[in-house]
């Protein structure tokens, strides 16, 4: 008895934990695109006004990313031990190496953002309009939109279909990511919000485990 009790309150901790990290991921990564979206023009060409009018904003999406890209790390790591020996080797390969690489893209952007923010501080009159500057521009908006969206949704299409081998979440929330997966893959350029179509994606998973622990703790215990 006293062996089986900590094993049964590791089995409920760790989806508790994965589902809290993945609405926190979330919920901050909705919040950075939205003040992103909101302070700076979708044309990669712009000549940098929001230097100027909108960069608060920013500076505090910048500084949310680390924290995301925390919640996004323990989310993937808890996820995983869920998994456990379901855990195919192909799979769980791609599944870690696209969270990866997505978090990367993620950091890079803002780090680049990051970088054009503290030379406008430092020489507000010698980066907008210059061949630098859009230089900047376009490398993140292309590593966001189109490096750091297509790792999203092939992590979307791993997790999915880990989901419907092993049966850790219905079976419609995995085939709902197979569909958003292909979406963010081959048409996330169509419409501005496509990125956000992860982390709705993340929350919708998050607190279904969060909801399927909760029920299976009055189980457990009788």
């Amino acid at each position: 008895m006293t062996e089986t009790m900590p094993l049964t309150a590791k089995r409920l901790r760790t989806p508790r934990a994965a589902a809290i990290a993945g609405i926190l991921f979330a919920v901050l990564l909705i919040v950075l695109l939205a003040l992103f979206l909101s302070a700076v023009p979708k044309n990669p060409l712009e000549q940098g006004a929001w230097l100027s009018v909108s960069v608060r904003r920013v500076i505090v999406a910048i500084n949310l990313v680390p924290f995301a890209g925390i919640a996004f790390l323990w989310f993937i790591g808890v996820v995983r031990d869920r998994l456990g020996d379901a855990e195919d080797r192909l799979f769980s390969t791609v599944f870690l190496g696209s969270g990866l690489l997505f978090l990367a893209m993620l950091f890079i952007a803002a780090a680049v953002f990051g970088a054009m923010v503290a030379v406008h501080a430092a020489r507000p009159e010698s980066l907008a309009n210059s061949t630098t500057f859009a230089l900047a521009r376009a490398f993140a908006y292309s590593v966001v939109n189109v490096y750091a969206i297509k790792m999203a949704g092939v992590f979307m299409m791993v997790t999915s279909t880990l989901a419907l081998r092993t049966g850790f979440l219905a079976r419609w929330i995995a085939i709902l990511g197979l569909v958003l997966a292909l979406c963010l893959l081959f048409g996330s350029q169509l419409f501005d919000w496509g990125f956000a179509v992860f982390p709705a994606w993340v929350l919708l998973i998050s607190v279904y485990i969060l909801v399927d622990n909760f029920q299976l703790m009055p189980a457990r215990r009788a």
